[in-house]
């Protein structure tokens, strides 16, 4: 880390101090205030959390280098909730408290140097923010009050019309559970996750969409616990995803994905596992209508590499670092694949308001998923999204709620109904 800071600190340098009349400095300000609330069948109590998130920063632009460097804060105001990492965590369910999963936390979240000079040629290297498509495999997790960033090093290339290449490695991701994570004997949710991590995307622009062929190698450290070292997979596919108006009113939405994953290296367990998206909207005015079906399938065969034998339990397509809660329900009952696999069946209405009063927009959302496993014939149960969002000037106002409820027996580890509701401001420079 203090290696990576000085080579970062020492590139910002290379800025031409007589030309400082000619470097641009751009503040970055990002705040939140958040209540959250968590009932969950076969817990105690009702999770209260009330969180305060900051990030400050600066970026200093001279020519085609530039130089940002950001610092994130996460502060319980009221901490009636187990973050997952803290003291509440370590209580049993009888006397326990749900997880919101936002520790209080202070981290550099992000210090990267960026050029931009060859046509079409942007390189980033440092601690930065990663989002490649819809997040499903590679994102930032900015829903949660600590952000998700990764050291790495980056190169996007446009120098060919309709045509992009993103390549990154990655040797370190930056978690969500912040500075406390690994301790207290909490080694499935560290601080950081080392490795030798590759994200390489591949897209053309056509006149219908536009067609992304992805490889996403994921390799954990090998001093990691076994139940981590799992995640180290590759997943190559494709994905392909436009739109069409129909008039200056009505647009078609539309994206179709498809992945195969399989075990690498470290990973104890031999699988192969396949994964695919449908889903669709139209857009007529202000008003939305979608509906899709997403499965992360599970593999009948996996095995143990040491033995050769049946894996206990079973094993499906992971997606470790997506930013999940945009998928599978805003309950989070799914951030891991359960082992007979998943497919969400979901459907999607929406609404927006232009200048109402004081505000600028105001949209209310409602969504519907049911869920099922690959394999088994599981029922795993429903859940119903709702969203009432509002923006006034910098400011961002949201109340939300999600209410899953489970169907039959427990089907896998944290199976339960569960409600959750979030108030949340925002304002951001």
């Amino acid at each position: 880390m203090r290696f990576l800071t000085c080579c970062l600190m020492s590139t910002a340098a290379l800025l031409p101090a007589t030309a400082a009349q000619a470097v641009k400095l751009k503040p970055i300000i990002d705040t939140r205030l958040r209540y959250e609330h968590v009932d969950q069948t076969g817990i105690a109590n009702e999770a209260n959390a009330v969180t305060a998130r900051a990030r400050l920063g600066v970026e200093a632009t001279e020519g085609p280098l530039s130089f940002l460097v950001e610092a994130e804060g996460t502060l319980a105001i009221d901490e009636d909730y187990s973050s997952g990492v803290n003291r509440k965590t370590l209580l049993p369910a009888a006397v326990g408290y749900p997880i919101v999963a936002d520790p209080e936390n202070v981290e550099l979240n992000r210090i990267q140097v960026q050029y931009k000079g060859i046509k079409g040629l942007v390189a980033t290297g440092g601690r930065q923010r990663i989002n490649l498509d819809d997040q499903r495999f590679v994102g930032s997790v900015g829903w949660r009050q600590n952000e998700q960033t990764f050291d790495a090093v980056r190169l996007e290339w446009s120098g060919i019309k309709n045509l992009k290449a993103d390549l990154t490695y990655a040797w370190s991701i930056r978690t969500i559970w912040g500075v406390d994570g690994g301790k207290r004997g909490f080694v499935t949710r560290p601080q950081a996750m080392s490795g030798d991590n590759i994200f390489a995307n591949l897209a053309y622009k056509t006149p219908y969409g536009t067609l992304t062929g992805f490889y996403y190698r994921v390799e954990e450290d090998k001093r990691l616990v076994p139940a981590l070292l799992r995640n180290s997979s590759s997943t190559i596919g494709a994905r392909f995803a436009g739109s069409h108006a129909f008039s200056k009113t009505v647009k078609w939405n539309y994206a179709f994905s498809y992945a195969t994953q399989k075990d690498i290296g470290v990973s104890p367990i031999d699988y192969s596992a396949d994964y695919f998206l449908a889903e669709g909207s139209l857009d007529i005015a202000a008003l939305k209508l979608g509906a899709g079906v997403e499965q992360l399938g599970a593999d009948r065969t996996v095995r143990t590499k040491a033995t050769g034998l049946p894996f206990p339990g079973g094993f499906a397509f992971q997606t470790p670092l997506a930013t999940l809660h945009k998928f599978q329900g805003w309950a989070d009952k799914f951030l891991t694949t359960p082992a007979p696999g998943i497919t969400d069946y979901y459907g999607s209405i929406g609404y927006g308001w232009k200048k109402v009063g004081p505000f600028d927009v105001i949209s209310a959302t409602t969504v519907y998923h049911r869920y099922y496993s690959d394999v088994g014939s599981i029922d795993y149960g429903d859940e119903i999204n709702l969203q009432l969002q509002a923006k006034i000037k910098k400011y961002t106002i949201t109340a939300k709620y999600a209410d899953y409820q489970r169907k039959g027996i427990a089907s896998f580890a944290g199976d339960a109904d569960t409600k959750k509701f979030w108030l949340q401001l925002e304002w951001a420079l």
